[in-house]
């Protein structure tokens, strides 16, 4: 598609959502390939601003959508509705973007919400038998990521926030289940995008990454809640592994106030010993010196679990999620040494705000590769 080196202008419905704040996150990471056209639920209900955004884009990703609802036919009367108005207000303006629509593996359920994908895809693809656009339909299997709101988005949201608040999940049933983890379905959309294979309709079945029963998460979760949240301790989470992935969804439930920790400090009449860092997994172990008023950082990650240990000097460590303005803030003394883990999508910074040298201590779970930095500078 982008055959004249021009960024591709890509709009997601849903952008709010699980899904589509996560794949508009991704696609920052992609700025030279990819103008984000922004999109904002009210649009739904004004047909102007609707007109006016799908006139914006080049390629529209459908992912809004009711996922739950006590009236099962509040979800069918409103997932189909929302295709209803993306065509018309495409067939108003004569415009045909390419259109990636977020379908279900329940599409041949006997559901009403499976029904509506299901309908809704056809509509679509009426829609690009007539006028000559491209619509791709991706089938996705069950998603689990960070941010993930508990009772709507997944069975592995509703797991973290009880476990994290102390309450007992219960297992409804227990059975095999098909997962694709946000980053990778975020990757699968990105990939349709830019593809420049002229189909006029397309669907397929985006492949599950990982099956696991619904008991061997949950005894994982645990395990993180016991090792991690009880103990300060990592996780044996391998790179690039489910585990891991897991590891990042688990962590993104933890209340911010959950930081700084304070080390365990042991003193005699040599000084003081502080244990810094116990993992069950492999990583990169490094320091720096920062002197007063200087500022290191300001970048994000979108899969590496990171420490930051302050053992001398004054510090100011600051988060901001890269879609929000709330700034956290977390004051760290050299004299209780204590440590903040940087959470993904989180862009993150540290100042000396003493007067003396700051020392820090970092420990990321895999060593740096500049073909592979995973950093992306933003400022908080």
């Amino acid at each position: 598609m982008d055959t004249m080196g021009e960024l591709i202008r890509v709009g997601i419905t849903g952008q709010g959502g699980f899904m589509g704040s996560h794949l508009y996150n991704y696609l920052g990471t992609k700025e030279n390939d990819i103008n984000r056209i922004n999109f904002e639920r009210s649009y739904f209900e004004n047909e102007i601003a609707l007109q006016e955004f799908v006139k914006s884009c080049d390629v529209i990703v459908h992912i809004a959508a009711m996922n739950r609802h006590e009236d099962e036919q509040v979800i069918y009367d409103t997932n189909v509705g929302l295709v209803q108005k993306l065509i018309a207000a495409c067939e108003t303006t004569n415009s045909t973007p390419k259109i990636i629509f977020s379908s279900s593996t329940q599409e041949e359920r006997d559901n009403l919400y499976g029904k509506s994908k299901r309908d809704g895809r056809q509509l679509l693809e009426n829609w690009a038998s007539k006028t000559g656009a491209e619509v791709t339909s991706l089938l996705i299997p069950n998603v689990f990521g960070p941010f993930g709101k508990p009772n709507y988005n997944s069975f592995i949201a509703t797991f973290c926030y009880k476990i994290i608040n102390n309450e007992t999940p219960t297992i409804i049933n227990d059975s095999l289940v098909n997962l694709i983890y946000i980053n990778e379905l975020s990757e699968v959309f990105y990939n349709e995008i830019i593809s420049e294979e002229k189909e006029n309709i397309k669907s397929f079945v985006v492949p599950h990454t990982s099956s696991r029963k619904v008991s061997e998460i949950l005894e994982l979760l645990k395990e993180f809640k016991v090792q991690y949240v009880d103990h300060g301790q990592v996780p044996k989470v391998d790179l690039q592994s489910f585990e891991l992935d897991l590891f990042n969804t688990f962590t993104s439930f933890i209340p911010k106030a959950y930081f700084p920790r304070k080390f365990t400090k042991h003193t005699d009449n040599r000084g003081a010993f502080v244990e810094i860092m116990r993992a069950g997994t492999a990583g990169q172990s490094s320091y720096s010196t920062t002197v007063p008023g200087i500022t290191r950082g300001n970048h994000y990650h979108t899969r590496k679990v990171e420490r930051f240990a302050v053992i001398s000097g004054k510090a100011s460590i600051k988060l901001r999620k890269i879609d929000s303005d709330e700034v956290i803030e977390y004051i760290l003394d050299g004299t209780e040494p204590a440590y903040v883990d940087m959470p993904i999508w989180y862009t993150h910074n540290i100042t000396n705000i003493g007067d003396t040298e700051l020392i820090t201590l970092f420990w990321i779970n895999e060593p740096y590769n500049p073909e592979d930095a995973d950093t992306y500078f933003v400022e908080v």
